[in-house]
């Protein structure tokens, strides 16, 4: 499979775990749980462990793939990579040691610039001391909904280089975000054949939130039926801006 990635926020994927399991609403229509079904009919040996059928399902068992922390040093350029889009780092059954060895490698291979995103969040904080934090790694928290909105006190004391939200698929609107210590926020709808629509007035309303804290504001999507369906304009333009980052260009 390529390491290159169709998501509009980063440039490739990398997974040294696969598999998962739901733990909020923003888990109900995971397209990684349908692709890992689909990859272990396929005879995908990544894919071939069962989830719990309650929270997981075929091809969705988490499993640690060793293997796959040699790949980032045999990529020629530098890019961005999404660490884990078929998993959770985080997840209670990924070893503290495995996740150091992750680390490790994005710490060995500063030329990229990496991305962690987990639902998570208590764990995250509770083992951030016990982890080294390279400066090339930035940490995000999944924000679907305002009753995921602790997660975001969890974020703000990792000692992450950079901190972002991903409020995708958002669900509702988020009227108490504050984002005093957040670098980024994403938002975007869901998609898919069981996609729940997305309110305009929550997207804009995250938007408004980060003008107003300086905070650099990302919209993937509208969702629908398929992720582009929809298209990716709010209020006549698109919205990509990043963090800023010694990595990157401003946002």
């Amino acid at each position: 499979m390529s390491d290159r990635s169709a998501i509009e926020w980063t440039e490739a994927t990398w997974n040294p775990t696969t598999g998962c399991d739901r733990v909020s609403r923003g888990c109900d229509n995971c397209y990684a749980l349908t692709l890992a079904k689909r990859l272990k009919a396929m005879g995908s040996p990544k894919y071939q462990a069962d989830g719990d059928p309650r929270t997981s399902g075929p091809g969705f068992g988490l499993t640690l793939h060793p293997d796959a922390l040699r790949v980032p040093y045999g990529w020629k350029s530098p890019r961005t990579v999404f660490v884990n889009s078929m998993s959770d780092l985080f997840h209670a059954q990924v070893p503290l040691d495995y996740v150091r060895r992750v680390f490790e490698v994005i710490a060995d291979t500063p030329q990229h610039t990496y991305q962690v995103l987990t639902k998570r969040a208590r764990r995250l904080r509770q083992v951030a001391d016990r982890l080294e934090w390279p400066t090339n790694l930035w940490m995000g928290v999944s924000v679907e909904s305002a009753k995921e909105l602790p997660r975001v006190d969890d974020l703000r004391q990792v000692p992450a280089a950079v901190k972002f939200l991903s409020c995708e698929p958002l669900l509702g609107p988020l009227d108490a975000l504050e984002l005093t210590g957040i670098d980024w926020v994403i938002a975007g709808g869901e998609s898919g054949p069981g996609h729940r629509p997305l309110d305009a007035r929550w997207v804009m309303q995250i938007r408004d939130i980060c003008q107003e804290s300086q905070v650099a504001f990302f919209f993937k999507q509208w969702g629908g039926r398929t992720p582009k369906a929809g298209g990716r304009e709010l209020d006549g333009r698109t919205w990509d801006d990043l963090p800023d980052h010694p990595l990157l260009p401003a946002g």
